[in-house]
């Protein structure tokens, strides 16, 4: 193998490990935890304990971000997330029958396919997460929870894109359940939203690792 492809599979092999210490901290019986994963060399098991430590730090990814990001193929990466869906190898006994259970769960959004871990978050949360992953609504929505009663020409403004593209989302979020249009612009349970943004910091950009420094204020904040 040349030298710089054992260089590529290295940092692969690297990022994969530090998933998977991620995953192996998740809450979850049976799967990357215990004496098992620390006694674990298979590579699927790698591989997939690193999925799950990153479906446990960036909820809401979407699929080419988690396999871009954890340097996998597209069909490593739909062979190890089906596994993850359908239970993979973790069983256990119910009712006399042997039944599995989905680590991580998906969630279509638009074009997108979105993963959160298993009984984590609500129905809303995990909407209001996958449109925190798009960096236009994520935008309106730290501009108004800053700036309460900003008009649509001035979220526009904030975050450098179009009256008509503000309006646009805007319907979508009120759509969604995050934003209320009633009388001007309103986010819906904003500490809910806020809690989402300041837990997962790490996992946006330093637009989000900003604001949640200021988060203690805005929490108090009463629409």
């Amino acid at each position: 193998m040349p030298n710089g492809d054992r260089g590529v599979d290295e940092d692969k092999r690297t990022t994969l490990r530090r998933f998977a210490a991620l995953g192996a901290a998740t809450p979850l019986a049976g799967f990357g935890s215990g004496e098992a994963a620390a006694r674990s060399t298979d590579d699927s098991s790698d591989v997939r304990g690193a999925i799950l430590g990153y479906v446990n730090t960036t909820p809401g990814a979407h699929f080419s971000k988690l396999r871009d990001d954890l340097q996998l193929g597209t069909g490593e990466t739909q062979h190890h997330l089906r596994r993850l869906l359908d239970g993979g190898e973790d069983t256990h006994e119910t009712a006399g029958r042997r039944s599995t259970e989905a680590t991580i769960v998906s969630r279509r959004d638009g074009d997108y396919r979105r993963f959160f871990i298993a009984d984590r978050f609500s129905t809303f949360e995990q909407v209001a997460l996958g449109y925190l992953r798009r960096e236009t609504p994520r935008g309106m929505l730290l501009t108004l929870l800053r700036h309460p009663g900003a008009t649509g020409s001035a979220v526009a403004d904030a975050v450098g894109v179009s009256r008509a593209t503000v309006s646009t989302y805007a319907s979508e979020l009120a759509e969604a359940g995050l934003l209320a249009r009633d009388d001007g612009y309103v986010v819906a349970r904003p500490e809910t939203i806020i809690t989402l943004l300041v837990r997962y910091a790490d996992s946006f950009d330093d637009e989000v690792r900003a604001f949640a420094a200021e988060a203690d204020d805005l929490l108090r904040y009463d629409p």
